[in-house]
């Protein structure tokens, strides 16, 4: 792809560095915002910026929020005694688009997986467990994707938490097993968290 502006080029290439954008699209991208006003580019450079600079995570369930406490965790509305464990944010987006679940969340940041080098210690499980230790939580919902990752996840969880007096229910089996949580449609996964079963530790 030949350029006539090094400015266009680098451009280019900074959307191309993204996630499922290729050059063409990237080019697209690009071509519309030089013929969009100098202010309207310039507010959207600063929402990018502003959102990398200030964002958190939240201190207890690890989701992204603009404070220390995301909406979610501050919401008196919901049921605080229920935890939906997740492995991501975007797996939180999308059981909140079903309008299903109103308990709280906790993101694990992915699942255990030794040959990708990824351990416990690499996820949010010590603080899972000492949130539920300090707090009154009764029941922890798995929906985490049913893949062999996932089912270790889910085995090596409940193992830490055998001693503590919380039940541990997983999403039922609409979500089909080996897929993804975050690409099963809102129905399928609504009706899945609704219809949770007791998870059956093996020993």
């Amino acid at each position: 792809m030949n350029f006539s502006s090094k400015l266009l080029e680098d451009a280019v290439n900074a959307f191309a560095s993204l996630p499922g954008i290729g050059k063409k699209t990237a080019l697209r991208l690009v071509l519309h915002l030089v013929n969009r006003e100098v202010d309207t580019v310039d507010q959207f450079g600063d929402a990018i910026v502003k959102m990398r600079r200030e964002i958190k995570s939240c201190k207890v369930c690890h989701n992204l929020s603009d404070e220390e406490l995301c909406m979610i965790c501050r919401d008196a509305r919901r049921d605080h005694q229920v935890v939906c464990v997740v492995e991501n944010i975007r797996d939180v987006m999308a059981i909140e688009d079903t309008g299903q679940y109103r308990g709280l969340y906790h993101v694990l940041g992915g699942v255990i997986s030794p040959l990708e080098g990824v351990g416990p210690s690499e996820l949010t499980i010590d603080s899972l467990v000492q949130r539920i230790t300090n707090n009154e939580v009764k029941e922890i919902v798995m929906a985490i994707s049913p893949t062999i990752e996932g089912e270790t996840t889910i085995f090596y969880i409940s193992k830490r938490l055998k001693d503590l007096h919380v039940n541990i229910s997983t999403i039922a089996r609409g979500v089909s097993f080996g897929g993804e949580l975050e690409y099963a449609d809102e129905l399928t996964l609504g009706r899945s968290i609704v219809a949770r079963i007791p998870y059956q530790r093996q020993e």
